[in-house]
């Protein structure tokens, strides 16, 4: 890359870093303002900064030794120092970069300092990398509150969670195979230069060997095929709707599930897809034209809102609640930064309301899934045992009822099963446990 475009790149990484750690925003957010020829590079440096921004902030306190800066030069030191410790770009071009981005974001004053402090890491490589491995927060990259909760929650596996979290993560798709086998389209991906491999755990999956934009893959366009992660394909499987019944997504946003649903019935459902979030649903119906799907489509809060209900109940329901996303982590490594422990304690109350609610409107002997692509126990199995407690007529189902394959590879929990991150089916993160009303 030359030097211009990568003191460009470094900038605009640094501009996102800033809005992530500086003023709260998602990194979704703060990229989809980045467009141009650069835009995959200063993504790939400000999500690779942001995966590793714990080490990186500690990394550099230690080469500030006390000094303060403020949030533009913080994050363009994060940048800087994840180029020289991740990148193959050779260190001086990194450095020389560095200095020119301080420029680009009107801190010429700071060119010397960026210099020497990006210099010195080089030179005391050996001794800082010992001392921050001596740092929990800084050698797992994960703030300490949340490695605390990982490891109460998975004594066993939190190293593993941990590593994935910090990966890179695959490119999964999902074959709608009711007009597409998994073989044949296969051959399309070949015939495009793609490699592909199928995902054990999940019949419509395939493994992306490397990852290109979604509208680069044969047959996007016409539905033929979606981007989502493995874990999550399975919610299709684990609910097991039938031609004929009534369903009810009840988070539906923004809309890789309903798709999914649509796509896994052999014959029509009646499904009805609720979101409390407008625009994110405005996002689901744009998906099912894509897909060449249809659904009802209602805006309401669940908690709240049954207006549009008209009392008849469901057969099945899928209850996907909105939670920590502590299970995807590898996909929106910002989580790290934006999430916090109050979370832990709200949402909870939040997810055990919806749950209670849908379960009021599941039909006799119906199915509800509840799920979500957290790894917390507080908002798994404990939210579905404080639903139960509180409707007479629930039950969990055996995970043996309902499994399809899911329990090869995740952890048994008292109601459901628990996909960890670092999983051999290379899934993120995902909770499942399925209830039935009599």
């Amino acid at each position: 890359m030359a030097s211009d475009a990568a003191a460009q790149v470094l900038a605009g990484a640094a501009r996102g870093l800033a809005a992530v750690t500086g003023r709260g925003r998602s990194a979704d957010a703060a990229l989809a303002e980045v467009s141009g020829a650069l835009r995959a590079s200063i993504q790939a440096v400000t999500l690779g900064s942001l995966r590793w921004y714990p080490r990186l902030e500690r990394l550099a306190g230690l080469l500030l030794e006390g000094r303060r800066v403020g949030s533009p030069l913080a994050a363009l030191l994060a940048a800087s120092l994840f180029q020289l410790e991740y990148s193959r770009n050779p260190p001086e071009a990194c450095v020389s970069a560095a200095v020119d981005a301080a420029r680009l974001l009107g801190q010429p004053r700071a060119t010397g300092l960026v210099n020497a402090l990006l210099r010195r890491s080089l030179r005391e490589r050996a001794g800082l990398h010992a001392r921050l491995a001596a740092d929990p927060v800084a050698s797992s990259a994960h703030p300490a509150w949340l490695l605390a909760a990982l490891q109460e929650a998975w004594p066993a596996d939190w190293p593993a969670i941990v590593a994935a979290d910090n990966s890179a993560p695959p490119l999964t798709l999902r074959v709608d195979r009711s007009r597409i086998s998994l073989e044949h389209y296969q051959m399309k991906l070949q015939a495009a230069g793609l490699a592909a491999a199928p995902v054990a755990l999940c019949p419509t999956a395939l493994l992306l060997e490397r990852a290109v934009p979604a509208a680069a893959l044969p047959g996007f366009a016409e539905g033929l095929v979606s981007v989502q992660d493995a874990g999550a394909q399975l919610a299709a499987p684990l609910l097991c709707p039938q031609a004929g019944q009534r369903v009810l997504d009840a988070c539906a946003a923004p809309g890789g599930k309903t798709g999914a649903l649509l796509e896994a019935v052999d014959g029509q459902i009646e499904l009805t897809a609720v979101d409390r979030d407008a625009q994110r649903l405005t996002r689901l119906t744009e998906t099912l034209a894509r897909l060449r799907r249809a659904a009802q489509t209602v805006v309401a809060d669940l908690t709240r809102d049954l207006s549009w209900w008209d009392g008849r109940r469901f057969d099945r329901i899928l209850l996907d609640a909105p939670c920590s996303a502590l299970g995807v982590i590898r996909r929106h490594p910002d989580i790290k930064l934006l999430r916090r422990p109050a979370d832990i304690a709200v949402l909870p109350v939040e997810q055990t309301r919806l749950l209670e609610q849908c379960l009021a409107m599941l039909a006799p002997g119906g199915r509800l899934l509840y799920c979500t692509c957290s790894v917390l126990p507080e908002e798994n199995d404990q939210v579905v045992a404080a639903a139960l407690a509180a409707t007479a007529t629930a039950r969990a189902l055996p995970p043996g009822a309902w499994e399809a394959g899911l329990a090869a590879q995740a952890r048994p929990c008292a109601h459901g099963l628990q996909l960890l991150p670092g999983n051999a089916a290379l899934t993120d993160g995902f909770y499942y446990a399925c209830l039935t009303t009599v």
